[in-house]
């Protein structure tokens, strides 16, 4: 019993895993079948009638697509139109789509009788010719919906295409089959051709626009042992806009320019792209002073110009191989130059270099394969891969222009630093320069001051003991003698008096000027006999009057009132001061009258009269005498 019970146990677990394996054969085959269902579902059409006319002729003929209209009929614009028959095995009510990768330059889409789409003008006549280089819809992929409903079991397509001369017209295989299926292909293709596009056009143009913010705002900064906007930036700038103008085509279903000139400017875009890119690698690597580089940039640049020569035989004539030869020579050589950046680079320590020439190099490689696949293969609707690994390069060269930019913004953070601490050091030079110029400015005012007091008192007192002296050696009668010493001392004395007191005098004030010749002489002519009359009002502040200039007054009224208490034998003196208006100038007036004996001030002037004149001259005041017997005026007049 127990031998039989393991054998039954052994017998179950066989039976077990027989299931197990029959249940995954049966999925298997489920899967399988899907499969197979699907791809039958998913018709690929490549084979179809078609009619092809040219210059008016049609000429029928069977059609293996993809059909490159340039390449089938170089030189030539015209129209074609494809006859496809397929068969359904299973009709329903489910939606279905017709992905088409690439079509045109307009094109007409009709099934079983039906127009489902159209875009663009067919020429209605033959030789017609206004339809042809308008609009060009056959940039992108086209997806068109199909009801159920317009299925049967034998189904006719037709599409009728207008195709102008150079504009890359023609038809790829037609798939068609149920929307869940279509539709993601063309999405796939859609997200690649057109959105991938868009992505690269705004990244470049984002390179491209800062790039040309960093040139234009580093002028003067120091780059490479040089002064002046750094070059580097302007390439990149260039390349990277350039480039987006060529990216961005594939957007523009109706161009700026008529055909082939639209075309032209595509090619010069191209152009500029793969020569500025070039031109950026050779400052990048600074070889701008190498005898060959120098030769090479002249090469390039010729090159660049033969490019929309090229591109309009090429295009405008019907002659491709013209610009496939272009693109030949001018991938070449960028190629060859692209090899010997690398090949320095590797024996350089800059990062930089070698990223940059990595990625040109990829660049390079991929444009060549682009040429092979678009130029000499009969691929029609395929992507180029040019578009989207020249985002690497933007990427290189942008990453270089922000490190170089960090490094000129470094250098100038540097010079900044020692441009402020050499102004440090020049304003603490100044201030010490200041400061001993102040101290010898304090100097010199002192000295001017003690030289003012010294030539005051030479003038003042010092002619006073000089007149004393030569009265005393002049002999006459003693008495007489006596009293004139004895009027001069006094005379020295006062001036002294008033010298001393000129010191602590405000500029200008005229008023405090003649209130301390009052205090100083008013004893002098009460012990004289003389009435001092006071009329003088308080006067505006004269602003050109100085201290020197303050002095200069206080002599001129000294010497007018020594003169009254010398010579004039008077009994009444009279000082007046007051303000008058006279032709829109506001002035001061100060008059000394006495009732003396008078004198004449035309004949036998004295020294006296004449010092008064020049001190009147040197500080701009107007003097005035009048004298005759009984009333001598002295009148000064001082402009306020």
């Amino acid at each position: 019993m127990n031998g039989g019970r393991k054998m039954s146990v052994h017998a179950i677990d066989w039976v077990g895993w027989a299931r197990v394996v029959h249940r995954l054969a049966l999925c298997l085959l489920l899967c399988f079948a899907w499969a197979a269902r699907s791809e039958a579902a998913v018709l690929t059409l490549s084979q179809a009638q078609g009619t092809v006319i040219v210059n008016g002729k049609p000429v029928l003929m069977p059609l293996q697509l993809p059909y490159h209209w340039d390449r089938a009929n170089p030189g030539q614009r015209g129209e074609a139109i494809f006859d496809f028959d397929f068969d359904l095995p299973k009709v329903g009510d489910d939606v279905w789509g017709i992905y088409l990768p690439r079509l045109g330059n307009a094109y007409e889409l009709w099934l079983n009788g039906t127009k489902l789409q159209s875009h663009g003008a067919m020429a209605q006549l033959a030789g017609e010719a206004q339809a042809y280089n308008g609009a060009d819809f056959g940039r992108v992929p086209r997806y068109v919906t199909v009801d159920g409903a317009h299925l049967q079991a034998s189904n006719h397509l037709r599409i009728h295409i207008r195709a102008d001369m150079g504009r890359r017209g023609g038809l790829a295989p037609v798939v068609i089959g149920p929307q869940n299926e279509v539709l993601p292909l063309y999405e796939q293709d859609y997200r690649w051709r057109v959105t991938g596009s868009v992505a690269v056009v705004a990244f470049c143009f984002a390179v491209g626009l800062t790039a040309l913010a960093l040139w234009t705002t580093d002028a003067g900064l120091p780059h490479g042992g040089r002064l002046g906007r750094d070059p580097l930036y302007f390439f990149v700038a260039v390349a990277q806009l350039f480039w987006a103008m060529y990216v961005g085509d594939v957007m523009v279903e109706a161009p700026l320019l008529p055909w082939p000139w639209w075309g032209v400017v595509q090619v010069v875009a191209l152009d500029v792209w793969g020569g500025s890119m070039t031109l950026a690698c050779m400052e990048l690597a600074d070889w701008q002073n190498r005898e060959w580089v120098r030769r090479l940039r002249k090469g390039i640049l010729w090159m660049m110009l033969m490019g929309p020569l090229a591109a309009m035989w090429g295009l405008g004539f019907g002659q491709p191989l013209a610009l496939t030869a272009w693109y030949v020579v001018f991938g070449v050589t960028l190629l060859v130059f692209i090899v010997n950046f690398l090949w320095t680079a590797v024996g350089r320590t800059n990062p930089e270099q070698r990223i940059v020439a990595v990625v040109a190099l990829i660049n390079i490689v991929v444009a060549l394969r682009d040429i092979y696949v678009f130029r000499f293969e009969q691929s029609y609707g395929a992507n180029t891969w040019l578009r989207y690994s020249s985002v690497l390069f933007g990427l290189a060269l942008g990453y270089v222009a922000l490190m170089r930019f960090r490094a000129t913004s470094g250098q100038l953070h540097d010079l900044l630093g020692t441009l402020a601490m050499r102004v440090s050091q020049k304003e603490a030079a100044l201030g010490e320069t200041y400061a001993r110029l102040e101290v010898l400015a304090r100097q010199q005012e002192r000295t001017a001051e003690r030289g003012r007091i010294l030539r005051n008192m030479h003038d003042g007192v010092g002619s006073h003991i000089s007149s004393a002296m030569r009265q005393l050696q002049g002999g006459g009668e003693e008495r007489g003698v006596r009293d004139e010493v004895l009027l001069t001392l006094r005379d020295a004395l006062d001036q002294l008096k008033l010298s001393i007191d000129s010191i602590h005098l405000a500029p200008g004030d005229v008023t405090a000027l003649l209130a301390n010749m009052r205090y100083r002489l008013g004893p002098r002519f009460t012990s004289m006999g003389i009435e001092l009359r006071w009329d003088v009002d308080l006067l505006p502040i004269c602003q050109s009057l100085d201290a020197d200039a303050m002095t200069q007054l206080q002599f001129m009224l000294f010497e007018a009132l020594s003169n009254v208490l010398q010579h004039a034998h008077a009994r009444i003196l009279t000082v007046e001061g007051h303000a008058q208006t006279t032709a829109e100038v506001e002035q001061v007036v100060v008059k000394v009258v006495d009732d003396g004996c008078g004198f004449d001030p035309a004949v036998g002037r004295r020294k006296g009269l004449l010092t008064m004149q020049e001190r009147a001259a040197s500080i701009g005041a107007q003097l005035c005498i009048h004298s005759e017997p009984g009333k001598t005026v002295v009148e000064i007049q001082l402009d306020v």
